[in-house]
């Protein structure tokens, strides 16, 4: 014998309060939708009829029952007592719904479904209504146990349409309240295509901000950017507008006025058939378009089952990749006509920017015309620093540029700081526009080669000194070198080529492994050619002049740690324990030095 399921309504609720919507606020846009639909379906048989929705609160208060009571109604179609039983007591029945006429697709939702939505803050709902296709006015109350009974109104309405009244239980009384109801009201219907009332006040406006009409361009401008306001807390930089025909969509982006973070995922704000769906949905933009909020009304997307995020299939992602160009072409745009706001918008979006560019040729070429970089001759465009600089170089580390960027501006080789994000794929990128447009990579190691060498009486004079500072580096895989150099500021320069790096790699490596990845490793650093960094000491500083001038070797040595270690730090390099070791011993041993002669002079 087949049984039928049996539904426990209190666990059905349940199961929408914890899992399918977020907060109890929902009940709220549910009892609108089925007041729409109902709209909807009298204005398909009787286009004239009339269309609004009136809500009545009344707030918590001396009433022994403890909660506030508010009353929806509508002027839509209402429901006949068999309508009644098959729409609001029971849970998915489709194929009866579709035979009534209450799932076509200008439909928001499903009566018996948001009907339920109701519990989330009521133990009790009555539904009283009167079909527009003839018969009585019916009531219908349901209580949250799964009870529920249909019989005759006490009254006849005068007019076809449904009131949906529930009185909120003590534990929700705040959702209840006329200031909360009202809020919610706006919140979620005020773009519906009719008037809804709250306690006699409209919360509706007069359709979708930007499609309405405007005396001049700049009037609707000034319109959309206090509506950007009024809607995201911050007055937009621009505002873009949007459509996708596919998808039903129109709207507009608002531009942030400050930077954004990139990891963060923007808020947008969709409406599904002129109902607030979301006032945070995302995946509405591509992940580069950080730099917009959007308010949105769609048709045809499709809303997740609890009817608060978009789902995420083909359509919605051809949306938006359809916004996504829609975005570029206004950047593009912006670019050929307003220079001074593109100029505003790349101070704060850039790297949304250059995500894009490096995907996309006209943005790439707006990169490299608009976008400034820091370079060792100060923030200038890319395009303008290979104009001064043809043969410049770059380096993809912030702390690399700020060591080298002065000396390498002394010696004529112009540097680019390419360390931050996707500056370095932009470089790479840029042949794509111009073949000719090439930047190497410096390596510290080649700079080197380009510094002035000491007078070579001054350089013999230091023989000895140069020969005690290699001994005292030569543990540290380190040689010296004495150079003539500006700027006269710096003593020291520690520089290694990618070559160099890559053999104290294999070394570090190589002492930390066990005995049979030491001798593996060991190998491998056998088989790389030797290239040691070096410190580059500077003879045209006064400093570097009197330690190699000192007549006490050991003196001059320790000295030669203390500026090998300065020179680390100076460039921020990581520092080995034997670097750290030399660091302290240089120090202590100049203390000492000090404290002795300050004693002999006493």
């Amino acid at each position: 014998m087949d049984n039928t399921f049996q539904v426990d309504l209190r666990g059905v609720v349940d199961l929408l309060s914890r899992h399918l919507y977020s907060s109890p606020r929902v009940y709220v846009r549910e009892l609108l939708q089925n007041a729409t639909d109902a709209i909807t379906a009298r204005r398909a048989a009787e286009p004239g009829a009339p269309a609004a929705v009136t809500v009545t609160v009344t707030d918590p208060g001396g009433d022994a029952r403890g909660g506030g009571l508010v009353r929806v109604s509508d002027t839509g179609i209402g429901l006949t007592e068999d309508e009644v039983h098959v729409l609001l007591a029971t849970i998915g029945r489709s194929s009866k719904r579709d035979e009534l006429g209450f799932s076509r697709h200008e439909f928001l939702g499903q009566f018996g479904i948001g009907l339920l939505s109701g519990f989330l803050v009521a133990d009790e709902i009555t539904v009283e209504t009167r079909s527009a296709r003839g018969g009585p006015t019916v009531r219908w109350t349901g209580t949250s146990d799964g009870r529920y009974r249909v019989e005759p109104a006490a009254t006849e309405r005068a007019e076809p349409g449904t009131t949906v009244t529930l009185r909120a239980r003590p534990d929700a009384a705040e959702w209840v309240t006329w200031r909360t109801v009202t809020e919610l009201a706006r919140l979620y219907g005020a773009l519906l295509p009719f008037e809804v009332t709250v306690n006699g006040r409209g919360v509706t406006l007069d359709g979708p901000p930007w499609l309405a009409g405007h005396a001049s361009p700049a009037a609707r401008r000034s319109a959309l950017l206090a509506y950007g306001e009024e809607q995201f807390g911050f007055v937009p930089l621009d505002v873009v507008d949007l459509a996708v025909p596919e998808a039903g969509l129109t709207g507009v982006a608002c531009i942030l006025p400050a930077p954004a973070n990139p990891a963060a995922r923007g808020g947008h704000r969709v409406y599904l058939k002129r109902m607030l769906l979301s006032d945070s949905a995302d995946g509405l933009l591509p992940d580069w378009a950080f730099f917009a909020r959007c308010v949105v009304d769609a048709t045809e997307l499709r809303p997740t089952a609890g009817r608060e995020a978009l789902y995420d299939d083909d359509l919605l992602a051809h949306t938006r990749d359809e916004l996504g160009r829609q975005l570029r072409d206004w950047l593009v745009r912006v670019a050929g006509t307003e220079p001074e706001r593109l100029r505003a918008f790349l101070a704060l979006h850039h790297l949304g920017v250059k995500a894009l560019a490096l995907h996309d040729d006209d943005l790439l070429r707006l990169v490299d015309q608009q976008l400034e970089f820091e370079t060792s001759a100060g923030p200038m465009t890319l395009a303008a620093f290979r104009a001064v600089h043809p043969q410049g170089r770059y380096t993809a580390d912030v702390d690399e540029f700020r060591q080298l960027a002065a000396v390498s501006a002394a010696q004529g080789v112009g540097l680019v700081n390419a360390g931050y994000v996707h500056d370095a794929e932009i470089l790479a990128a840029l042949p794509r526009i111009d073949p000719g447009a090439r930047l190497d990579r410096l390596d510290p190691g080649e700079l080197a080669t380009r510094l002035g060498p000491a007078d070579p009486d001054a350089e013999l004079r230091a023989r000895p000194f140069l020969a005690a500072a290699a001994r005292a580096l030569d543990p540290l895989g380190c040689q010296v070198v004495l150079r003539d150099f500006d700027p006269a500021a710096l003593p020291a320069l520690y520089l290694t080529s990618r070559a160099a790096r890559h053999h104290a790699e294999l070394r570090d490596a190589r002492d930390a492994g066990d005995e049979l990845w030491a001798d593996v490793l060991g190998a491998l650093e056998r088989s790389v050619a030797a290239d040691r960094p070096s410190l580059v000491l500077n003879h045209r500083n006064p400093l570097v002049r009197r330690v190699t001038g000192l007549p006490d070797l050991s003196l001059a040595a320790t000295a030669v740690e203390a500026l090998y270690g300065m020179a680390l730090l100076h460039g921020h390099h990581p520092l080995r324990p034997a670097d750290t070791a030399a660091l302290n011993r240089s120090f202590l041993g100049l203390l000492d030095w000090a404290v002795q002669g300050g004693h002999g002079r006493d």
